[in-house]
């Protein structure tokens, strides 16, 4: 089998890339989004709708995937798909412009700029997660799945201060710019980031030959695996019960706990102060524990963390729904904070699996693991949201009554974390599938 060492500082570096992709993935879903609405007055159904469909132009990330597993470098899908990203973002900001002078070109404008960021998302993303995971010592992964995820998280919120600050006050020009600028940095440093990292792994053993399958063959032998399409179904399940709460939690703490909008904001760096403690602590536990044993032991350990967080994350969502029927009173701040912490602690958790998962179908299989779990988690992810929020106004119109609900709601979400949980111990990859993969870095 293959195995290839990225250190330390070269798993921050492939940090930087997806730092980079998440401050170019801000610049549209929420520097554009406001501008569309307050600024241009523009029905707040068609960013929500631009949105939604980069999520669906996501679907792309299985063939982007086996793209990359085919060409034996992934590199060039990774600059290619920054270039698209990057690209898109731009051209986002030019349709805003042709809105207000023909509605049909400004659409078909934005609807194309959308679907070349959904698919760079998609062909970086995705060629970024498979090179991890076939780099990346079994031992470290834990730790490269925080710390990737962090410096998103990192991303997200440096170049939404720094465009913040700079596209005031507000015009075109000003815009063009910010996105303009904010989004060629970022495409330059990933091009550095990446570049030379693949080329100087490691090689601690050949690899395995493995016959080229084209797109369908290849989908077809991860349906085939049981452990696979398990966890396939498990990424669905938590990361849309990760997504339900999104829309709802703001308007929630505004409606029963009587919190200005500027409280309402605070909540959110509540909760991802949360998910980020929850990150650190899987990423020093998960490599911690893990520099001994066997690969299964090591995937075990993993799943426990998993387990752990979507149960944590049941527990938390619960003490929400008992929120909404007691209101002022209940310990709402630590409530929201808890329930960060647990999501952080499944979602890497989940991701260090997937890399482990992603070798066990063989070299030159990662991509498309990846990208068909990827497209899962953009599925949950677009429908989660609207899921929601949907759920709370038909609950509202049909029962007339708010706390009961924001129960119902709270506690669906709840018990899909439960479900997810359960399927999670089904899905875990068994020593069979791992223990051939066994290597000493």
């Amino acid at each position: 089998m293959t195995a290839r060492a990225l250190g330390w500082f070269g798993i921050v570096r492939l940090g930087l890339v997806q730092s980079a992709i998440g401050s170019i993935v801000m610049l549209a879903t929420s520097l554009l989004n406001r501008v569309m609405v307050v600024e241009y007055a523009l029905p707040a159904a068609l960013p929500a709708g631009l949105v939604a469909w980069h999520y669906a132009v996501q679907l792309s990330r299985p063939v982007w995937g086996h793209g990359s597993d085919r060409g034996r470098r992934r590199t060039p899908w990774i600059i290619g798909g920054m270039a698209l990203l990057a690209g898109g973002a731009m051209l986002a900001v030019q349709a805003v412009a042709l809105l207000s002078d023909s509605a049909w070109l400004g659409y078909a404008t934005a609807i194309f700029a959308f679907s070349m960021i959904g698919a760079g998302v998609g062909a970086a993303g995705t060629s970024l997660l498979a090179l991890l995971a076939t780099r990346v010592a079994p031992e470290r992964r834990a730790a490269a799945a925080s710390i990737t995820w962090i410096m998103m998280i990192a991303g997200i919120v440096v170049s939404a201060g720094v465009a913040g600050k700079l596209v005031d006050p507000f015009s075109f020009a000003r815009l063009v710019a910010v996105v303009g600028g904010v989004a060629g940095v970022a495409f330059l440093i990933s091009t550095l980031a990446i570049w030379g990292v693949e080329g100087k792994a490691v090689v601690i053993a050949e690899p395995r030959e493995t016959p080229a399958v084209g797109f369908g063959g290849a989908l077809s032998e991860l349906w085939a695996d049981m452990d696979a399409r398990r966890f396939t179904i498990f990424v669905f399940l938590s990361m849309l019960a990760y997504s339900m709460q999104d829309l709802i939690l703001e308007p929630f703490t505004g409606l029963r706990f009587g919190m200005t909008p500027g409280q309402s904001t605070q909540i959110s760096s509540v909760q991802h102060g949360g998910v980020l403690l929850g990150m650190i602590l899987v990423g020093i536990g998960g490599s911690a524990f893990s520099k001994r044993g066997t690969a299964a032991g090591r995937a075990s350990g993993l799943q426990r963390w998993i387990v752990g967080g979507c149960v944590g994350s049941a527990l938390a969502l619960t003490g929400l729904a008992m929120a909404a029927r007691f209101g002022p009173g209940w310990p709402i701040i630590g409530n929201i904070f808890m329930l960060g912490f647990a999501n952080g602690v499944f979602a890497v958790a989940a991701i260090g699996t997937m890399m482990a998962l992603a070798g066990a179908g063989g070299p030159n299989r990662e991509g498309i693991r990846m990208g068909v779990w990827g497209a899962a988690q953009a599925i949950a992810f677009g429908t989660g949201g609207l899921t929601g929020a949907v759920a709370v106004d038909a609950g509202r119109a049909l029962t007339g009554n708010l706390p009961e609900t924001f129960m119902l709601v709270f506690g669906a979400e709840a018990l899909l974390f439960l479900v997810a949980a359960a399927l999670c111990l089904r899905a875990a990859p068994s020593r069979a599938t791992l223990v051939g993969r066994e290597v000493t870095i």
